[in-house]
């Protein structure tokens, strides 16, 4: 890759008189990056009574394509590890997904509880990685409302209110997921989100507001490169009035929260000139990524 820099240089008065000399010389430089190591990439969860599910990739080249799709992405999956939990009372070998040959890992023998501590080893290809997540007690949010934003008439933003235990450390992450179905489009029959969604700054702590009790507001996530209609116009960032919402209001620990928080800060700054570089901060000992822990509560919202 060849890049080509230009240097001008101004002169300074010459005997009374202001000489505006421009010289202008070129030199190709070529600038050679560096062939960086391919590393392993961990998304692994663990939710209060629910099952733990690992999911293991590798990086790709930076200047390397990029396919977004699900099926490009489970196949640079990485298959055949040795994945374990030690809960501090049983240790779990995970098995990977039967009948596939994506690196997703889970097992049905341990399930997540509030208070317990786990700690994730991963051994493949001659590696070994680690990592440690807690799941800490839940914390509720007192009330949830659907409210209209300013004259938008039918669409709004989902609002909670909080009161924060007075301790400092808590650490939350906000999902939603609209489960009733479309009535107009490509779509209609369909439920509107498969799953919960976490919006862009889903993930807060108390270090502003510890043991305050406040009201605050959620706009609407979507799957980056969704083609849903309702993604693409005016109602992209809103619920809107006649949905059927449940919202999942997570506790999570410092380390859990520290990797959203800076992925958060990353896809914000995406493409901006002016934002600061904001590495991920992982807890993966040895890969990158994210082991984390899930404390949730969940409550319904009618929009109307």
């Amino acid at each position: 890759m060849k890049k080509t820099f230009t240097n001008t240089f101004l002169s300074t008065l010459i005997n009374g008189t202001l000489l505006l000399s421009l010289f202008s010389c070129e030199k190709n430089v070529t600038v050679e990056v560096p062939k960086a190591d391919t590393q392993i990439v961990v998304e692994g969860y663990i939710e209060t009574g629910t099952y733990p599910y690992v999911i293991l990739s590798k990086t790709l080249p930076f200047f390397g394509s990029i396919n977004t799709s699900t099926t490009s992405l489970l196949e640079n999956t990485i298959t055949g590890a040795l994945v374990t939990i030690n809960n501090g009372t049983m240790i779990d070998t995970l098995n990977q997904l039967a009948g596939t040959d994506f690196g997703i890992y889970s097992t049905v023998r341990m399930m997540g509880e509030v208070g317990k501590t786990y700690e994730l080893t991963i051994q493949v290809n001659g590696k070994t990685l680690r990592a440690t997540t807690t799941i800490p007690n839940v914390v509720k949010l007192d009330s949830v409302w659907w409210k209209v934003d300013g004259q938008k008439d039918s669409l709004g933003f989902a609002w909670g209110h909080l009161t924060d235990p007075d301790t400092l450390g808590n650490c939350y992450r906000w999902f939603a997921q609209r489960i009733n179905h479309y009535t107009y489009g490509d779509d209609i029959g369909k439920i509107k989100d498969s799953t919960f969604i976490a919006p862009q700054g889903s993930a807060n702590e108390d270090k502003f507001y510890n043991g305050r009790s406040f009201d605050f507001n959620a706009f609407r996530g979507q799957f980056q490169n969704s083609q849903k209609e309702d993604d693409q116009n005016d109602e992209r960032i809103y619920f809107k009035r006649g949905d059927t919402i449940v919202v999942k209001f997570c506790s999570i620990d410092r380390a859990h929260f520290e990797f959203w928080r800076t992925e958060e800060t990353q896809v914000g700054n995406n493409g901006n000139p002016f934002g600061s570089p904001a590495p991920i901060t992982s807890n993966i000992e040895g890969g990158l990524g994210i082991w984390g822990g899930y404390s949730p509560s969940y409550d319904t919202i009618i929009a109307r």
